[in-house]
């Protein structure tokens, strides 16, 4: 038995005897009063007291039944920890032990199997995926382990030690899931695993777990300011925003060789003069609220920096950012107050807004305004395809995955369709880190727009002064 279903037990066991206290209250008094009655008369203040300990008695069994129902530490289909209930047992685990390791088990494809084969089957791969870890855990004589749900199908495994003593064992687990059926249904599970010398905050853990899913997924690492401590990070994105310590670079773009455009990339910088990197702080300042106000910042000093320019500039905006009124009014005041070329917001989403008509209305309050929007990594995000298709926009930027392939045909034919479909819709094509001749003649002979990288202009450092 898995010790989430355990604990449920002992909480429901406790529970029992809370919902019999005032039980036992009663005979106590109905005893007393027995006693009581062969010495000498009650006066009517015990009865009163004794009719107000039933009432109230009445009234905290029935409470305590309401909310017995209420709260769970055990989900029903996998019979795993609930989230907060994982936290508060993982919390105390870290607290009494000097080493302890996290494991995490997603499992990949569970939207599909929930697709394809129906909620019910998508159950029941739950439950399978979770009997098989408890099996092969059982095999290793480890036992009591807490094991949880954190969101659809990933689960975290509590496991005490460091994660050496665990490297041959997550391997053999890895290996054993590799190919694992719950009857026809093939199950796709990844596993990653960390412990308390990344950090003794289990959300920083949580967080560097699913970090080291994506990169196991991906074949990249995620974390270019490794060297940085998880909670130092926090306080240092947090002061370079509130001292707008930014560092500041632009790179030419051109269109048939006449300079027309600037991009404008970001790195905030902490106390120590570290430089951040966008994919590193950018999961710092959406976890802390910060982004809107990082948007702001950086639309402000791109203002200030350009101001005498005659060429638009684009800059990168969380989509999130466009989306909020409170951006859009802020926008409208710093245009009004600065004497600006064309501005450009390029934006890119991973998960797809499905409320399109009102995000295009928003989209539209911008161009009105004179600001230009991009699309950025199309032919790579699902969801720039669809915002492509749906969405009422000035330019699309294709992923820079396709400007290293552009040279293989297969690549270069899915550039074609893109370029042209987009060119048909009224657009601008862009594609950058053109690094070298022979990647700017591929991009020229598509028809392609919009050219930047090293072969044509060199990433310049903007001088701190001007803002």
């Amino acid at each position: 038995m898995l010790l989430p279903q355990l604990k449920e037990r002992e909480f429901r066991f406790r529970l029992a005897l809370r919902m019999g206290l005032p039980i036992f209250g009663l005979a106590l008094a109905f005893t007393s009063n027995t006693l009581i009655n062969l010495n000498e008369n009650i006066q009517m203040a015990y009865y009163f007291g004794l009719v107000m300990l039933l009432v109230f008695s009445i009234y905290f069994f029935l409470f305590i039944i309401y909310n017995g129902f209420d709260e769970r530490i055990t989900e029903i289909v996998s019979k795993t920890f609930t989230r907060d209930y994982l936290y508060k047992y993982i919390n105390k685990e870290i607290k009494k032990h000097k080493e302890y390791t996290l494991v995490l088990v997603n499992i990949e494809n569970l939207s599909d199997i929930n697709n394809r084969y129906g909620i019910k089957n998508g159950d029941k791969v739950l439950y399978s995926v979770i009997e098989h870890l408890n099996n092969y855990f059982l095999e290793k004589k480890i036992t009591n382990y807490p094991i949880g749900h954190i969101k659809a199908g990933d689960y975290i495994i509590g496991l005490r030690g460091s994660k050496e003593e665990y490297i041959n064992l997550i391997d053999m687990l890895s290996l054993k899931c590799s190919e694992f059926q719950v009857e026809d249904i093939e199950v796709s599970i990844s596993i990653s695993s960390t412990d308390t010398m990344f950090s003794r905050d289990l959300n920083h853990l949580v967080d560097n777990l699913f970090e080291l899913q994506e990169k196991n997924k991906y074949k990249k690492s995620l974390l270019p300011c490794a060297g940085i401590n998880p909670n130092d990070l926090e306080s240092y994105v947090k002061d370079a925003i509130k001292s707008e310590s930014l560092f500041i670079t632009s790179q030419d773009i051109f269109e048939d060789d006449k300079l027309i455009m600037r991009e404008c990339s970001f790195r905030l910088e902490s106390k120590n003069s570290k430089l951040m990197y966008p994919k590193t702080y950018m999961k710092v300042i959406n976890r802390l609220g910060l982004a809107l106000q990082y948007d702001l910042m950086i639309l402000e000093k791109s203002l200030i920096l350009f101001k005498d320019s005659k060429e638009r500039f684009a800059l990168s905006i969380s989509p999130s950012s466009l989306r909020n009124y409170k951006f859009f009014l802020r926008t409208k005041e710093l245009l009004s107050e600065y004497t600006h070329p064309t501005i450009v917001f390029v934006l890119s989403e991973v998960e797809y807004y499905s409320h399109t008509e009102r995000f295009n209305t928003t989209l539209q309050l911008f161009r009105e305004l004179g600001v230009e929007i991009a699309i950025d990594r199309l032919g790579s995000l699902h969801s720039s395809f669809l915002y492509l298709r749906e969405l009422e926009i000035d330019i699309v930027r294709f992923d820079s995955s396709y400007t290293k392939k552009i040279e293989n045909e297969k690549y270069m034919g899915i550039l074609k369709g893109l370029n042209m479909m987009a060119q048909e819709r009224g657009l601008k094509t862009w594609m950058r880190m053109l690094e070298n001749s022979e990647l700017k003649s591929h991009a020229n002979d598509l028809g392609i727009n919009y050219v930047q990288g090293k072969e044509l202009a060199q990433l310049i450092q903007i001088n701190k002064e001007k803002i």
